[in-house]
């Protein structure tokens, strides 16, 4: 018996870099504010320790702007790990740094070896499959490669056209248990969790979908009060981390960690 998708001993997080000001952004909304991005990134970090989980934080990557998003560059299953291949040319070498740690950590790492390209934050991993988004930043090529690794590992991927406009599959979705789906209504319409059970953000709210079913905790961006009441009456133990610099870089509460178990 496999433990649930939202079971992890482990998260390994990078420090922001003085560089994250000069991340990608799909619209400007301003430059994030690298120490108000530190205390929220020491804050998500000391929500996840909580839970009993040992927590690696990396040091910044000065060279990399974007490389606080650690969930972009490997998709983190209970056999082993795969690296996921960037085609953003600021991005590309984020994996690289990245290798080495999983290689530290566990027996199995592949990787999308190219030519498609995949990122992390298309990807959601239930409790019975791997749904993976396609996106500005995830091909088909790319998509079509995991589902050949993913499959050695006797996990099947389906695949999921997203809506115009949504930077990644994860941006409008989470995980919240093995059975339920948290989701903005635009996303759900196309009926990719027909066979969930899903909470739909509330309106005005879509951009807290992004959130982490973490353990015990559901972890997921402060400023969206309706969304986090309708998860608390649903019975889940809501934190709210300040997200308002990551936000600026088109990032998340799923985009700044990648969570697994060892010894599962």
């Amino acid at each position: 018996m496999h433990n649930p998708a939202f079971t992890f001993t482990h998260a390994i997080l990078r420090l922001p870099s003085r560089s994250v000001v000069d991340g990608l952004r799909a619209a400007d909304i301003g430059t994030p504010d690298l120490a108000q991005m530190q205390i929220d990134h020491q804050h998500y970090s000391d929500v996840l320790r909580e839970t009993g989980a040992k927590i690696i934080e990396l040091p910044p990557l000065e060279a990399y702007p974007d490389s606080v998003f650690v969930e972009d560059t490997a998709l983190c299953l209970p056999q082993g790990a795969i690296l996921m291949r960037s085609d953003a040319p600021t991005r590309a070498g984020e994996v690289g740094q990245m290798a080495p740690v999983l290689r530290g950590l566990y027996d199995q790492v592949l990787e999308i070896s190219g030519p498609g390209c995949i990122e992390g934050g298309d990807i959601l991993t239930t409790g019975r499959e791997i749904l993976v988004g396609l996106s500005e930043r995830t091909n088909r090529a790319g998509v079509s490669e995991l589902a050949q690794l993913a499959e050695r590992w006797g996990h099947p991927l389906r695949w999921i056209e997203i809506p115009q406009g949504v930077l990644h599959f994860k941006t409008d979705c989470s995980l919240l248990d093995d059975e339920t789906i948290l989701s903005t209504p635009r996303l759900a319409a196309s009926g990719c969790f027909s066979d969930y059970r899903v909470i739909y953000t509330a309106e005005g709210e879509e951009a807290g979908a992004n959130a982490i079913r973490f353990n015990n905790l559901v972890v997921m961006a402060a400023g969206f009060p309706k969304t986090a009441q309708r998860l608390r009456q649903a019975g889940y133990d809501v934190r709210e981390i300040n997200n308002s610099e990551c936000a600026k870089l088109d990032g998340g509460m799923s985009c700044l960690s990648l969570r697994f178990s060892t010894g599962s």
